[in-house]
């Protein structure tokens, strides 16, 4: 009995965690391509000074800015525009997909 009460309790908690699906690598990196490449670069290692280097940053970190960008929450008319047309699993996807590239920070001359 002493047993039991403790293993309902975890099994009662587990029911009541978010569902969340694995990101897709290999899709992250198509809608990157289709979206985000020309400013941010296919690897986020953007070239030009205007645009983020997004290579290496936290996960959670993008897919937070993403998912805000796309009400308006986040203000910038250019990524607004890009993120409406996001699902959630495309930021998922494209979150894990440059979070997963190398950040090259600098370059020797």
């Amino acid at each position: 009995m002493t047993m039991k009460l403790p293993m309902m309790s975890l099994v009662l908690a587990l029911a009541y965690l978010p569902v969340t699906h694995a990101a897709d690598l290999a899709a992250g990196a198509a809608k990157a391509k289709e979206v985000c490449a020309a400013c941010h670069g296919l690897d986020g290692n953007s070239a030009s000074p205007d645009f983020p280097k997004l290579a290496g940053q936290h996960r959670d970190y993008l897919e937070k800015a993403l998912r805000d960008y796309k009400p308006g929450a986040r203000k910038n008319a250019i990524m607004a525009g890009f993120a409406a047309g996001l699902t959630l699993q495309d930021i998922e996807n494209i979150a894990a997909h440059y979070s997963s590239q190398p950040a090259v920070l600098f370059t020797r001359y």
